[in-house]
């Protein structure tokens, strides 16, 4: 009674929470969802849906809810006591969901519904089950189900090991910079970079490979060898490559290992390849119509990249006096370029940026357009920093919500949004669950007594995460397996996210979420001219980039070879799609958490195959748009309705259908992106 971990009244008691907690109540978890799993697979228990859902339901959710607590503390808040704890329970909980998604009584249990007697969600959700359970090895027997069970349980150990090497060589490198060497590089990032070093009783300025400093030493530092020194740091992270002190976290045995895994699941399951299995509940056909998408693509693109590098070499020869740019070189030259080119620069934009202004001005569009109030509430939290919120329509309560934004030691790099519980007419008590959600992002800190100024960069990651968060918040779903962002096809996931960035495109929404961090006034409308003239540059060459690494992932899950070179088929797809060439030793891949420990193996294409229903999804908004450029609010109501409330209940295609009344178009995409004629 005194663990937290089994405390299902409310929200998760994060302050509470210890390493100690987790194995008694990870095991009790487990006892019971064993004694769940022999109770509705008795001959006698009905093939019923509510009935499964009111027994074995019940206590996967819980058991999903206290391990979810444990995995986002180990991702935001990682101790090595915590992280101990984590890996002595993930073999467990892996073999537990394993062993149910497989177990042969339960699937016949399944089979035997008659789906015609559920309502649509519970139809929807009994169909993905049922694939699901296919998926999951139960038609498989014998040894083949043996060995299925275990390389489920040896890859969930190696994605982890993979995202702990990745966040362990980001946390290690530090490198001492002196006053001098760090010319050009914005006085924010030298007082932060000051105050670690402060901290740690060392001269200088300590810098580091987390994205709040790595990224503006890159663009801004006018110390080519400084610039030189974290690229090389930063590229060879977790590889052989690194510099010897860093190679203990050397990933690439971990993922030649997870490679043939994965090889051999497919097998097992009767595919192919990997590609192949993962495309089973995804929207796109087939891996030769993904690879196909992300060629003509880069086709379209090509032309913009080349254009894009000329002028770069260009100016960085005629204005730097760089005649042999570096891949170091690359984004300084690209940022003094964007400075001259439109007479402004990112260090101007970011003092208009401070992050409440900017919370308030994303919470004002999400208000007006999807008929939802926002307000601060209290909740048990794992760090002074984290915010948290509830959503309200007409003072009912919808969904609430953690903010996580700044980066610390011991936080894994990049943004997310997750699930702490999911929308459910709970089957136990009759009441209706509510969703919640953690959005966590790595943005730098205030320093001293100013906020924290966010990127325009970081104002559209925040968007995005919490587009992500809307999906799941805003579900009318009752049905469990179908509500928020649970059954969405993962290929369209991305679909709300990305949509949302471009609200960061609107004069009639950052007016509102400007303000001097100094003078108070809001963004002058010449500058967001600039910036918005500046929206598509270098388009070309981002766009190469994420298809160089949708192309790499797919032909690395559909390879013929038993142990693909990653290190080859990456140089092998770079000859192809990218006109920036990356240094030999660059080993990229070895931090390539998304498909090695995210979900995404197979499945990286997802961004841009959803960025073509996103775009043309947010062209609705632009068409019904006033002649101020003010948002209509019909469309927003439309929109929330076809697509956020509708979650996983019906495939994405027929929500999209839904909401612009034909298929998606590439058009939108094209035109956004500034790729429409080429020079």
């Amino acid at each position: 009674m005194n663990n937290p971990l089994l405390c299902f009244d409310d929200l998760p008691l994060f302050d509470q929470i210890r390493p100690d907690h987790v194995a008694s109540a990870i095991d009790e978890l487990l006892l019971n969802a064993n004694t769940a799993l022999e109770t509705v697979t008795a001959t006698d228990f009905p093939s019923n849906w509510s009935s499964i859902a009111g027994v074995l339901g019940i206590v996967t959710e819980r058991l999903g809810r206290a391990w979810s607590a444990v995995s986002h503390l180990e991702a935001v808040a990682d101790t090595p006591v915590l992280r101990a704890a984590y890996n002595d329970a993930l073999p467990k909980v892996t073999e537990l969901f394993t062993r149910l998604g497989a177990d042969q009584h339960l699937y016949a249990k399944y089979r035997a519904i008659d789906a015609s007697l559920l309502n649509p969600e519970q139809r929807q959700a009994h169909k993905n089950t049922i694939r699901d359970f296919v998926l999951g090895g139960a038609e498989l027997g014998g040894e083949k189900r043996e060995r299925y069970a275990a390389l489920q349980e040896r890859m969930a150990e190696l994605s982890q090991k993979f995202s702990e090497n990745a966040l362990d060589a980001t946390d290690a490198f530090a490198y001492y910079a002196d006053a001098a060497e760090l010319d050009g590089v914005p006085d924010d990032v030298r007082q932060a970079a000051r105050t670690l070093a402060e901290a740690e009783n060392r001269e200088g300025f300590k810098l580091t490979l987390k994205m709040p400093c790595y990224l503006p030493v890159m663009q801004f530092a006018d110390n080519s060898a400084l610039r030189q020194r974290l690229y090389r740091a930063y590229v060879t992270r977790a590889s052989g490559e690194a510099a010897e002190e860093f190679k203990q976290f050397d990933n690439s045995a971990l993922i030649t290992e997870i490679l043939n895994l994965r090889r051999e699941e497919a097998d097992l399951l009767g595919y192919r390849n990997f590609g192949e299995l993962s495309l089973v509940p995804k929207m796109a056909n087939s891996c030769e119509q993904v690879i196909s998408f992300l060629r003509d693509l880069a086709r379209r693109a090509r032309p913009f990249a080349e254009r894009d590098l000329a002028d770069m070499r260009a100016y960085a020869a005629e204005t730097l006096q760089l005649h042999d740019p570096q891949a170091w070189d690359w984004p300084y030259i690209g940022e003094k370029l964007k400075e001259a080119r439109y007479a402004f620069s990112e260090l101007e934009v970011k003092q208009f940026f401070p992050a409440p202004k900017v919370l308030a001005g994303l919470f004002k569009i999400v208000e007006t357009l999807f008929d939802v109030q926002i307000r601060q509430g209290e909740a048990p939290v794992w760090h002074p920093d984290v915010k948290f919120y509830c959503i309200k329509r007409a003072g009912t309560l919808v969904g609430q919500f953690y903010l996580d934004p700044a980066a610390r030691t011991g936080k894994r790099g990049g943004a997310w949004m997750d699930e702490v519980r999911s929308r459910w007419l709970r089957p136990d008590t009759q009441q209706l669950q509510t969703p919640v959600t953690h959005l966590v992002c790595n943005f730098a800190e205030g320093v001293g007594t100013k906020p924290a100024l966010l990127t325009h960069d970081d104002v559209i990651t925040l968007f995005h995460e919490f587009g992500h968060g809307l999906q799941h918040l805003l579900t009318q779903v009752n049905e469990l397996d179908v509500s928020g962002i649970h059954g969405v096809e993962w290929d369209a996931v991305e679909l709300p996210s990305q949509l949302m960035e471009n609200f960061c495109w609107e004069w009639s929404v950052l007016r509102h979420m400007s303000a001097h961090v100094d003078t108070d006034v809001p963004l002058p409308r010449a500058l967001f001219e600039k910036m918005l003239a500046a929206r598509n540059f270098q388009s070309g060459l981002q766009t190469l980039r994420q298809i160089e690494l949708g192309l790499f992932d797919m032909l690395l899950h559909t390879s013929p070879e038993p142990s693909p070179d990653i290190t080859a088929l990456l140089t092998q797809v770079r000859a192809e799609v990218a006109v920036l060439k990356a240094p030999p030793w660059s080993r990229n891949a070895h931090t390539f958490s998304h498909i090695f420990a995210g979900g995404y193996a197979a499945g990286y294409y997802s961004y841009k195959w959803a960025e073509v229903l996103s775009a043309d999804a947010y062209a609705a908004f632009e068409e019904t748009m006033d002649h101020h450029g003010m948002q209509n609010v019909e469309t927003g109501r439309k929109y929330r309705q076809s697509i956020l409330e509708t979650g996983g209940s019906r495939p994405a295609m027929e929500s999209f259908r839904a909401f612009r009344g034909r298929e998606p178009r590439l058009d939108a995409l094209l035109r956004h992106q500034g790729m429409t004629t080429a020079n």
